[in-house]
């Protein structure tokens, strides 16, 4: 397993106005990292914040150089930290820990401590937005990625690991072949107690990794659907370009991509975007996104009714319906920068599938991008993921009339305005 440690390979720099910098006495630092910090010259004015780590025998300014998160971060607004590790693993340099007892659990010392403490210093320090913190990285950072997770679910929102492993492999529970179940405990296991949602995590693997197996996905895919409580079932599968795969468990929490014919030397050009739309930060973050109106009613321009949860209902999976505007809690519904429609403050709308039809639900908000909708100057609302619009069934204007996923028209049953 030594050479699942490997280096990054640096590509060309980026040119930028902002630099990158050296940040100092960040606060407990257990693992004794370095902390080099990327703010671009734009920032939003709540941040989302990105932890991205290269791999063993590699430097954070190298990764900072050879990848495209900085780029991006000058696009949307969102701050970038790089730690800089210092770790030896047979005969390879500057690796994570990913193995020692410490890290391998909630407070227990070592690395994950040392970045969670450079989180908390960008979160305080920039005015970052607590609920936009992600993590990513290469071959060792992505095992740390997925360290961080399952460490710190109430800090890290989501994870995209390229070439990794999963959470605890390379610790005494090893790299053989597990259960779901039992991938699944050993998350569960890293933070006893913990009852908040888990992260959703992308995972990256290439076929022709000659470092880290072309198994080392499934395992990660079986982990986190069971982190989850999802079928090891994708709920779809499609080719966002040519020799990609993706497969997506559940509503999205899980997603995983297979990268034909690549190597041990993930992220390639343009994958990096589809991580910071996994998260969010493409929209939520954008330096010219304007502030969401307040909560409150969301009315169709064809029935007069609102968009309402039966019953007050919260539990997850309800479907939401039409029904003669009210102003109670169970209509009020706020916009979020991240694109979201939430509702009692932490359900949010949620499409349940991708095609025309597809129901409308709350649900949990766990950042997905079936969780995300574009508010159009027309009074549609589109979903991120899907590009399909809210509407009402039938073109239905009575109370119960279900709501779903249909493609975009304009009629009335799918226009809205808020109030």
């Amino acid at each position: 397993m030594a050479a699942a440690l490997s280096m990054f390979l640096t590509a060309t720099p980026q040119a930028s106005a902002a630099a990158l910098a050296e940040v100092t006495n960040f606060g407990a630092n257990p693992g004794g990292l370095r902390m080099y910090l990327y703010v671009p010259d734009r920032v939003a004015p709540r941040p989302g914040v990105l932890v991205a780590m290269h791999g063993c025998n590699g430097w954070a300014p190298g990764f900072h150089q050879g990848t495209e998160f900085a780029s991006l971060a000058d696009r949307y607004g969102f701050v970038v930290i790089y730690p800089q590790a210092n770790k030896s693993a047979n005969g390879l340099s500057n690796c994570f820990d990913v193995w020692s007892d410490e890290a391998l659990r909630h407070g227990g010392g070592s690395d994950p401590v040392s970045i969670v403490s450079m989180t908390n210093y960008v979160l305080q320090r920039h005015n970052g937005d607590p609920q936009r913190v992600f993590a990513t990285g290469f071959s060792s950072g992505a095992m740390e990625t997925l360290n961080l997770l399952a460490t710190y679910p109430d800090v890290f929102k989501a994870g995209a690991p390229f070439a990794g492993v999963p959470y605890a492999c390379l610790g005494p529970a090893g790299c053989g072949d597990k259960t779901p179940q039992q991938w699944g405990d050993l998350v569960r296991n890293a933070y006893p107690g913990y009852t908040g949602p888990r992260p959703r995590v992308m995972a990256w693997h290439g076929t022709a990794d000659s470092v880290l197996p072309y198994s080392m996905l499934q395992e990660e895919v079986d982990q986190w659907t069971n982190a989850h409580g999802l079928s090891q079932t994708p709920t779809s599968t499609d080719s966002p370009q040519s020799g990609w795969t993706r497969r997506v468990f559940g509503t999205g929490q899980v997603e995983a991509y297979t990268i034909n014919g690549a190597g041990h030397d993930l992220p390639h050009a343009g994958m990096a975007a589809h991580a910071i739309r996994f998260f969010g930060l493409d929209d939520g973050s954008s330096t010219t996104t304007p502030t969401p109106p307040p909560a409150g009613q969301i009315k169709g321009v064809g029935s007069g009714r609102c968009l309402d949860v039966p019953n007050a209902a919260t539990a997850d999976g309800t479907s939401v319906q039409l029904w003669d505007c009210n102003g109670r809690s169970n209509q009020q519904w706020e916009s979020t920068p991240a694109g979201e429609l939430r509702v009692y403050g932490s359900k949010c709308l949620d499409a349940a599938g991708t095609g025309n039809g597809a129901r409308i639900q709350i649900y949990s908000c766990h950042g997905g991008t079936n969780q995300q909708w574009r508010l159009n100057s027309d009074g549609t609302i589109a979903g991120v993921r899907s590009g399909l619009c809210l509407d009402a069934a039938g073109q239905g204007t009575a109370n119960g009339t279900r709501l779903q996923l249909y493609t975009c028209h304009g009629g009335a049953n799918q226009r809205w305005t808020r109030s």
